[in-house]
């Protein structure tokens, strides 16, 4: 019986499913508890190949319901949170800010990682790989349809929700010898690798390249790199920079922007670096960590509230 329930490797506080979980939950289910009662399971707990107990990490409970939803073929997950799910932005900072009804997993798996505390990205794999979408309710205001995630989201929508990550580095690398792209690239990850310091968001050309750096990475660790960098390349930190990013169609990229940058110009904030393509949901701007508040509040107004003081592109039109 060792190997029925939620089994897991032996990373004890931050602890991954193994490939047969599903399976084994399945089977648990099915052979010790009754169809026609109603299953109280604890999450975040699993154990090891050889038993010993193991925490999940970081939303570990989450991911316990969608591994059993996934497991039992439910017709939806429901996460109980303390908001009415997933809204278009920070309601500490817009108070404006409105639920969405309805997103893509990778729409919610974008928000997740730019900091919006709804859903962790792993905890939706079990129900995105199921195909079973998972409602996110809020225990304090039940009545609330809540937010679903699902593989399509909503397709007419141009912007889903607005999400930042504050205290960024901003780090500025230009090659000093004329090494080819591929030479010069490949230089600069060998020492990131080294160095074990990742990024956030990137933009490049052939002799340069430009990196955020959240505030995870150690003080240690950055300047190691630096020095490794500094070898062949000249490198530049600033300091006090933010991440906004729009989880956006990147089809309509052209509309976004004209009203992002007719925003920015007209309140003059200024873009140090952008990034769009990787993802098809997401556009990203590197800006002052003072002037984030003002562009998010300012874009919200835009996108979600019909209060836009520059005008609004739509289908090349201004509204």
């Amino acid at each position: 019986h060792l190997l029925q329930g939620v089994f897991t490797d032996d990373t004890y506080g931050d602890a991954k499913l193994l490939p047969g979980t599903i399976n084994s939950i399945r089977e648990r289910f099915s052979s010790r508890i009754d169809p026609n009662v109603v299953a109280v399971v604890t999450g975040f707990i699993g154990h090891n190949t050889k038993g010993r107990i193991t925490t999940l990490g970081r939303g570990g409970s989450d991911l316990t319901a969608t591994a059993i939803g996934a497991a039992l073929k439910v017709d939806e997950v429901q996460v109980w949170k303390d908001v009415d799910g997933i809204l278009t932005a920070d309601p500490r900072l817009v108070k404006t800010a409105i639920p969405v009804s309805q997103v893509s997993y990778e729409e919610a798996s974008e928000l997740a990682y730019f900091g919006a505390q709804v859903l962790h990205p792993i905890a939706m794999q079990p129900a995105l790989k199921a195909d079973i979408p998972v409602r996110v309710k809020n225990s304090y205001n039940p009545s609330a349809p809540g937010s679903v995630i699902d593989k399509v989201g909503n397709p007419e929508r141009m912007v889903t929700a607005i999400t930042c990550k504050r205290g960024v580095t901003l780090m500025d690398i230009n090659s000093l010898q004329m090494l080819g792209a591929y030479g010069f690239l490949g230089a600069v990850f060998a020492d990131f690798e080294k160095n074990k310091v990742s990024v956030d968001v990137l933009a490049s050309s052939e002799v340069s390249v430009s990196v955020t750096l959240d505030k995870k990475q150690h003080e240690e660790d950055i300047k190691a790199l630096v020095q490794n960098l500094s070898s062949f390349a000249e490198v530049e930190l600033h300091h006090g920079r933010a991440i906004l990013t729009l989880i956006a169609d990147v089809t309509r990229s052209s509309d976004v922007l004209a009203t992002v940058f007719r925003v920015f110009s007209a309140h003059g904030i200024k873009v140090e670096m952008m990034s769009q393509g990787a993802s098809k949901v997401n556009i990203s701007f590197i800006i002052r960590e003072d002037q984030i508040d003002d562009a998010i509040l300012k874009l919200h107004s835009c996108f979600f509230e019909d209060q836009c003081d520059v005008g609004f592109v739509e289908g090349g039109q201004i509204r």
